[in-house]
């Protein structure tokens, strides 16, 4: 095999790889985030749940980063025409993860309750909204985008934002990532909160777990109804160029032809709705740790299930077809690649052993009498 068309392989796997990471350790805070006003029935309570994911928060937007950054360096065509093509949605994103840190810093700046419940809608907001545009955004490349190209290049846009963000599939995918999101924050808290937090997150995680499970595999019969795409004809080693090399149709249940011709990969759903269902098993066993790993199990499923439906495509074009976005059409240059890998296989593992080692080191329950007499805490 051309080393040009493995490397494109393997960014195509690292991209899914820090989807999931993203998806998990992302995930998990914005889902404390999401659940702050009904697990904390007391502004002592509410500023718990805030310093157990405080020190980890900031250091958890590195995945956001990571994704946007492989994308950029790795799949330029793809970065640069999916980032116009979503780009009020980006900018409502953007918008609603600078909320965050603002709301980290400023709640307990005044001991007044109207200012610091204030700042807990936002701290609602800026953890749904994030996730839901995440899972939206799968929802819509399975659907495929309105977007062609002309002769010169010049991309154009053929429906507006709110058919991307607020269609039924779109509005399904997004409600099933705030559903993982909030389980994981679940869990979260009850592996490093007491009572009263801990039994309410542990039966939101719970809820949580078995809503994702439904709605995943609700997405899965909708989408084997749905039009998918085929590459007829395209050549893995072409270069950056959607206008022309490749070949696309339209079909019905096309989604699942990659699982008719290799059936191992129906191991990815089984694995992403055993790893939910197992994980609120867990819960409700009073085992956190480890469904908090299920949670991993979780989105390594959905993620692996949507990049074996799609495979090789990132982003089809309804509009033109053989206009689609695919890993072989839009991937940076062999040079590129080369370095990039270079420089992953050194990075990647460093943030994955000092991500592991802030969490252990700042392992144990946090308390809420200790966190009220702290006046330095969030």
């Amino acid at each position: 095999m051309d080393l040009y068309v493995i490397l494109k392989l393997i960014w195509a796997g690292l991209l899914c790889v820090l989807l999931i990471g993203l998806g998990l350790m992302v995930g998990m805070d914005m889902g404390v985030g999401t659940l702050l006003r009904f697990i904390g029935r007391t502004d002592g309570e509410r500023r718990t749940a805030l310093n157990i994911i405080g020190p980890h928060w900031d250091g958890n937007q590195v995945w956001f980063i990571l994704g946007g950054g492989a994308i950029f360096a790795a799949f330029p065509t793809l970065y640069a025409t999916s980032f116009s093509v979503f780009y009020v949605v980006m900018i409502l994103l953007l918008f609603s993860m600078i909320l965050r840190p603002v709301a980290f810093e400023y709640r307990s700046k005044a001991d007044a309750r109207l200012w610091r419940a204030s700042w807990d809608w936002v701290f609602l907001f800026s953890g749904f909204l994030p996730m839901f545009v995440y899972g939206a955004a799968f929802g819509n490349i399975l659907q495929g985008v309105g977007y062609h190209f002309n002769w010169t290049g010049q991309y154009f846009q053929d429906g507006s934002f709110l058919s991307y963000l607020l269609n039924p599939f779109a509005i399904l995918c997004g409600l099933m990532a705030v559903s993982l999101s909030v389980m994981q924050g679940g869990v979260m808290l009850m592996i490093r909160a007491e009572n009263p937090i801990y039994a309410r997150a542990r039966r939101y995680a719970s809820c949580a777990g078995v809503i994702a499970a439904a709605l995943f595999l609700i997405g899965g019969v909708w989408v084997r109804g749905m039009r998918g795409f085929v590459l007829e004809q395209g050549d893995p080693a072409m270069p950056a160029n959607p206008m022309h090399g490749q070949q696309v149709s339209m079909q019905v249940g096309a989604w699942l032809n990659n699982y008719a011709l290799h059936p191992v990969l129906w191991l990815l759903p089984v694995v992403g709705v055993v790893s939910m269902l197992a994980g609120v098993a867990f819960v409700r066993a009073n085992k956190p740790s480890v469904a908090w790993w299920m949670g991993l199990g979780s989105w390594l499923g959905t993620i692996g299930t949507v990049a074996a439906a799609m495979f090789p495509f990132f982003m089809p074009s309804t509009t033109n077809p053989d206009q689609s976005l695919t890993i072989w059409n839009s991937s940076a240059s062999q040079y590129g690649l080369t370095c990039m890998l270079a420089v992953a296989l050194v990075f990647v593992p460093l943030i994955l052993c000092y991500t592991s080692w802030c969490y252990y080191v700042m392992r144990g329950k946090v308390r809420t009498e200790d966190i009220i007499k702290d006046t330095h805490s969030y």
